[in-house]
């Protein structure tokens, strides 16, 4: 990045549609549960990208960052995904 050039910061969350099993989470369920951890109601799972821009807008950005969920982040048919810039 340039000296003077600004950043924008975009997180992108992807986690399992609500009945899609997700293994991990059962697993780690059940792992809580063993080592005496309970009263857990329910463990979801889920991925955190963080993009990192220069040179160009948020809303750029995010455009951007929401072509990067359609071509390679997430499935659409098994992931729910929330895009949002992140404040500087």
């Amino acid at each position: 990045m340039a000296p003077g050039e600004s950043s924008v910061r975009v997180e992108i969350r992807v986690e399992l549609k609500p009945g899609v099993m997700d293994a991990e989470a059962a697993s780690i369920e059940r792992s809580l549960g063993l080592l005496g951890i309970g009263n857990v109601h329910r463990v979801t799972t889920a991925r955190i990208y963080d993009l990192e821009f220069s040179g160009i807008s948020a809303s750029e950005a995010t455009r951007r960052a929401q072509e990067a969920v359609e071509r390679l982040l997430a499935n659409p048919v098994i992931h729910r995904v929330e895009v949002r810039p992140v404040p500087a």
